[in-house]
């Protein structure tokens, strides 16, 4: 067992595929990280296997930030600390009202429910009719509960393709800062664990599988075509990791990253 780095920053997204919320801690449960994609919006167009309207079809959708009303309450389980204490398992996010309100980038705020706001997401959008709500008590991910990327992948990649990039682009729910590691050096994780902090233990289970996603930049939506091209022909159309927690808890920033085996 060593430590190998440390958490630098921490994501949760409300909506899927909106601005995620930069978090000092989270609480990461079986399911995910708690208040972590419990809202989508889904289209009468899109495939069964992945029906969501996300980035995709409407860049500036991850242009729209996306708040709690009342963060106190979405930002953990109402029966936390028995499930710290006790290895209960977490509440979902049904045991509490969690309202979330959406700022548009022209600057207005609407409830998540409200119609003028799939009006403005489909506003451009070929093929926009049958737009719906989603609501879940758990994490909407597309692949496993927790996500993971490091610092030292990104840096790789605006090497390897020539292009500025954002940490924020991958969509992590946890960055890491592995300062003795090279970039990608991650993907050598898979298949172990990793304790992050005093409390959870998280398996990694398999190498992040990318999509045009990547290339949006988070605050124009501007496209850089470079940086999926790089992971598509460098690495196999992977970067980053998927995770399962195995042992629930709060992650805070700067916590330690151990590598448990």
């Amino acid at each position: 067992m060593a430590i190998i780095g440390k958490v630098d920053s921490l994501w949760r997204y409300p909506v899927k595929s909106m601005r995620g919320e930069e978090m000092d801690e989270l609480f990461a449960g079986y399911a995910g990280v708690y208040g972590d994609r419990l809202w989508a919006f889904v289209s009468d167009a899109g495939p069964k296997e992945f029906p969501y309207f996300t980035g995709r079809q409407q860049r500036r959708m991850i242009c729209y930030p996306a708040r709690f009303r009342d963060p106190a309450n979405a930002a953990a389980p109402s029966n936390q600390k028995e499930a710290e204490e006790n290895g209960a398992w977490s509440l979902p996010a049904s045991a509490r009202p969690l309202t979330v309100d959406v700022e548009t980038p022209d600057g207005k705020v609407f409830a998540i429910d409200h119609p003028a706001l799939i009006d403005s997401l489909r506003a451009g959008v070929e093929h926009s009719d049958g737009i719906t709500l989603l609501r879940s008590d758990r994490s909407m991910t597309d692949c496993a509960p927790l996500s993971l990327f490091s610092l030292q992948t990104v840096r790789q990649l605006e090497q390897e393709s020539g292009t500025p990039i954002d940490k924020r682009q991958f969509r992590a729910n946890v960055c890491l800062d592995l300062p003795d590691m090279a970039g990608f050096a991650e993907d050598a994780f898979v298949g172990k664990s990793l304790r992050l902090g005093s409390k959870v233990v998280v398996s990694i289970i398999k190498r992040d599988g990318r999509c045009m996603m990547i290339t949006l930049n988070p605050d124009t939506a501007e496209k850089s075509p470079a940086v999926l091209k790089t992971v598509a022909q460098k690495h196999e159309g992977k970067a980053g990791l998927y995770a399962a927690v195995l042992l629930e808890g709060t992650i805070r920033r700067g916590d330690p990253v151990e590598l448990l085996d």
